[in-house]
């Protein structure tokens, strides 16, 4: 009891913190400066938007520092069930920032981006709700690893995807592990050894993408995915996201033998008997959102 009034007056805090951050970027935008990330929050969904198209929402230190804070902040309260992450502009995000990395900067800085950009990729996967990307122009470099690192994809017919960084230099080796486990390994070394993008269409076709709408109905599927998600348990869906990652990282004997288990698991959990008892008397199930048990 004492966690879910803590994590809703997290959620109920978040939401007034973001209210100013919109107001001053509407009235007061020649004294304030504009926010890297907006938070919004209702009916369960996390909106996360990257705002410093200025700068094609490069994924600098502190856009990263930002990112990371919105993503893990009340991850674990009941009344977040889905996360969003968009952007303003053209640009999705170009990446990394240059400037950043330039020897002037240090090692020791250099390390801290790509420390911090690594957290920030592993946490979208590890929180226990979905995370979905909408996609509305180019995703390049470390923009394309965020895309790829998201469990849920859905970009427009004019959006693109690049990982560049060979024809300035800089291999792109880190969005390669994200983008070299949502695509196929030829296709992903054509993307990095030559930097040239793949259009949405492409990249739906390679698994690196969900969806690709147009534009006018990028919103409208977009929220259409995460109302789906709020409609289901909770727990049932940390569960499955967590078990669909490990898995994945096994070979096919151990792969089985860890979901065979957890699907056990889930039959124990209260929601999971409720959803079996729905079926059977025909009627909508009614979710607890509680990872209690019914049996052991």
């Amino acid at each position: 009891m004492a966690r879910r009034l803590l994590c809703r007056s997290v959620g109920v805090l978040q939401l007034r913190r973001d209210v100013p951050l919109l107001f001053a970027s509407r009235c007061c935008s020649h004294t304030e400066p504009e926010p890297l990330t907006v938070t919004r929050q209702s009916n369960g969904i996390r909106r996360i938007i990257l705002n410093n198209p200025k700068k094609r929402n490069a994924l600098s230190l502190s856009m990263l520092e930002s990112l990371r804070e919105n993503i893990r902040t009340g991850a674990d309260c009941d009344h977040l069930r889905v996360i969003i992450i968009s952007a303003t502009g053209p640009v999705f995000s170009s990446g990394h920032d240059l400037k950043e990395l330039t020897s002037s900067q240090g090692r020791e800085h250099h390390t801290k981006v790509f420390n911090t950009c690594t957290e920030v990729m592993t946490l979208i996967q590890d929180v226990p709700v979905p995370v979905v990307a909408m996609v509305n122009g180019v995703a390049t470099a470390a923009g394309c690893q965020l895309v790829a690192s998201c469990d849920i994809v859905v970009a427009t017919d004019k959006s693109t995807f690049a990982t560049p960084g060979v024809n300035v230099g800089l291999f792109c080796s880190t969005p390669a592990v994200a983008i070299g486990r949502a695509v196929p390994r030829k296709v992903a070394m054509e993307m990095l050894f030559t930097g040239s993008p793949i259009s949405a269409h492409d990249a739906l076709l390679h698994g690196l993408i969900s969806k690709v709408v147009p534009e006018e109905r990028l919103e409208e599927e977009t929220l259409a995915i995460a109302q789906r998600i709020c409609r289901t348990s909770r727990p049932v869906v940390a569960l499955g996201k967590a078990t669909f990652q490990r898995q994945m990282a096994q070979g096919r004997d151990a792969a089985y033998a860890t979901a065979s288990k957890v699907m056990v698991d889930n039959l124990a959990m209260r929601d999971g008997q409720e959803g079996i008892r729905a079926f059977i008397e025909k009627r909508r199930p009614v979710w607890s959102h509680e990872a209690g048990k019914t049996h052991d």
